[in-house]
This record gives C-alpha cells, sequence and structure tokens, in this order.
C-alpha cells in the first residue's frame, strides 16, 4: 500500500513539473515573440512583457516550488513575500542612487 502511495505522489510532482516546463517555455517564447516580433509597441510591449513575468513567476511558485495558498503552506508565502520586499527595497535603492549620480553628473 505504501509503495501505491509514493508512486502516485512521484507521478503527480513529475506531472507538475512537465506543466511547470510547458507553462515557463511558452510565457518565455511568448515575451520574446512580443519584442522580436513587435507585437506591440513601446510602453504596451513593456506591459505585456511585465505581466508575462508575472505570470511566469507565479507559474514557478506553485508548480516548481509548490507554494499555494493552503493553510499550512502560507509560511512559505510570507518568506517569498517578506524576500520580495527585501529585494525590490534593495535594487529601488540602487536606482535611486544610481539615477542621482546621473543626475549630479549631467
Amino acid at each position: 500500500m505504501r509503495s501505491a502511495d509514493a508512486r502516485h505522489s512521484r507521478r503527480r510532482d513529475l506531472l507538475t513539473y512537465g506543466i511547470g516546463y510547458v507553462l515557463a517555455l511558452l510565457l518565455t517564447c511568448a515575451a520574446f515573440a512580443v519584442v522580436t516580433w513587435r507585437w506591440a509597441a513601446g510602453a504596451t510591449a513593456l506591459g505585456l512583457v511585465f505581466g508575462l513575468a508575472l505570470v511566469q513567476a507565479v507559474v514557478h511558485f506553485r508548480c516548481f516550488l509548490h507554494i499555494d495558498l493552503k493553510r499550512s503552506a502560507r509560511d512559505d508565502l510570507q518568506l517569498i513575500l517578506f524576500s520580495t520586499l527585501i529585494i525590490a527595497l534593495m535594487v529601488g535603492g540602487t536606482l535611486v542612487v544610481l539615477f542621482n549620480l546621473r543626475m549630479r553628473m549631467m
């Protein structure tokens, strides 16, 4: 009985990884297609690429990291959100400093 459960769990994990891989590949190709074949111009293309990146991040969280909104996974989700906040603050601060230096150099 235990062996059957282990095989079923492994098969479910492999299916999730396969679906995640295909979705990530499609989203990446779609972003490259928007830019390469100029399906949209300027700010619209940038918005599409950012939207596709956001969807791809959700696919990675769900399919590869197995993060969902169940009660038991809330701690993992909070850890990821906090890490994202810290990284955003670091990148934002770096950009502020660089743009300030650029303005002073001009």
